[in-house]
This record gives structure tokens, C-alpha cells and sequence, in this order.
């Protein structure tokens, strides 16, 4: 047995394939500013981490308050589309329904939207508690694992995050919880392979076996 009792999960490409999605409400907001290149493989690098860095990057001349003043207009975009391109990836509903013991998430989402998603595509009542990155460093900074842990009541080392950005390594790495890299969503596989993680997923039934579930 995995001595496991408890499941951290990351969202955007661990549970959900949101990535037309964010693309979509960046593209939305990027209208009519100086960007020379913006297409979904671009985005899909810069998911996991949060938004201030992406906006760093794509507009290195706009001051610190114009890249917050671009995250506030994302925020405003990104959950008025519904999530209409977004899908739950094959076999996250399965797994979680047989997954045994405790399931939070640790996502650069805040908490209130990250519930909103989870009800939306009836993943909420699996978990029980949705944690999200309010107020505090956002991944690769370990503060939501200890904040999802903390509300939990439970311990790094019963503990196992399940993502799929280095952003996600590194901060389980940092929170000292095992870790277990996806192959499946946003990521790029050497990256997180520099974080040694504990185990590897193609598919997020492969769980159940790292659980000990028997089919």
C-alpha cells in the first residue's frame, strides 16, 4: 500500500482540459496591446503559474499596475464565457468516484472560483475542500498545498499532489508532499522530470492502482 490518505489535485490540465478556454478570454483581453505572438501552445506553457508572470512576459514594457490591471479585466472575461470550451479530461470522474480517502485541490485559481468550476462540471462533490490561492504566493510557492493541508487537518507526508506544470513539482517538492507528475495534460515531461517525482501518470485512472484499488 501507498500509505497515502490523502490527494492534492491541480486543475487546469490535471482535471480539466481548460486550455481553449484561458486561450480564449487572453486573447480577449490582449486586444489592441503590443503583443507579437499569442497562439494556445504559448499559453498552455504559462499554465499552472500565475498570471502576473505571463503578462511579464508578453508585455515587458507595461509597468507592474498595467499587468494588474490586465489580470483584473481575466478575471472578469475568463468565468463570463462559462467554460463553454472545457472539458473534463477521459477518466477523471471515474477516478475520483473510486479513489478512497481525503481529495482537496491546490490550483492558482481562487478558492471561489474553483468551487464554481467544480460544481459546474459535478466534480465538487468529490472533494472535500476546494482550495484555491488567495492572497498568498501563488505555485511554485508551496503556500496553497499547506493551506489545502491545513484545513484538512493532515500531514505533508500522508499527503500526494497530482499535477501536471514544474510549477506543481516544485511546490509539493517545497511542501514536502510526494508528488506524482501527468503526462497527459500541459506540461512538458523533461521539465518535470527535474523534480524526480514519485510517480508518473498517463491516464488518471492510473491512480487507483498507486491507491492500492483493486479492479
Amino acid at each position: 500500500m501507498s500509505g497515502i490518505s490523502v490527494y492534492l489535485f491541480d486543475v487546469d490540465g490535471t482535471l480539466l482540459d481548460s486550455a481553449a478556454d484561458i486561450y480564449a478570454a487572453l486573447r480577449e483581453v490582449l486586444d489592441g496591446h503590443p503583443v507579437r505572438v499569442l497562439d494556445e501552445a504559448l499559453v498552455r506553457r504559462y499554465i499552472g503559474y500565475h498570471l502576473l508572470e505571463f503578462f511579464r512576459d508578453v508585455l515587458p514594457g507595461y509597468s507592474e499596475e498595467q499587468h494588474w490591471e490586465l489580470i483584473q479585466r481575466y478575471r472578469e472575461i475568463y468565468p463570463a464565457r462559462g467554460h463553454r470550451l472545457t472539458r473534463v479530461y477521459p477518466g477523471v470522474r471515474e477516478m475520483l468516484e473510486r479513489l478512497p480517502g481525503r481529495k482537496a485541490t491546490a490550483t492558482t485559481k481562487s478558492t471561489a472560483t474553483v468551487r464554481s468550476v467544480l460544481e459546474q462540471f459535478g466534480l465538487l462533490p468529490y472533494f472535500d475542500h476546494p482550495q484555491g490561492t488567495d492572497g498568498f504566493p501563488a505555485k511554485p510557492a508551496p503556500d496553497v498545498i499547506h493551506a489545502a493541508l491545513e484545513a484538512l487537518g493532515a500531514r505533508p507526508e500522508d499527503c500526494l499532489l497530482v499535477g501536471d506544470s514544474p510549477a506543481d513539482m516544485e511546490a509539493g517538492r517545497r511542501a514536502g508532499v510526494r508528488i506524482c507528475a501527468v503526462r497527459y495534460g500541459y506540461g512538458d515531461p523533461a521539465e518535470l522530470a527535474r523534480f524526480d517525482p514519485d510517480y508518473w501518470i498517463n491516464d488518471p485512472r492510473e491512480l487507483l492502482s498507486i491507491a492500492g484499488v483493486r479492479e
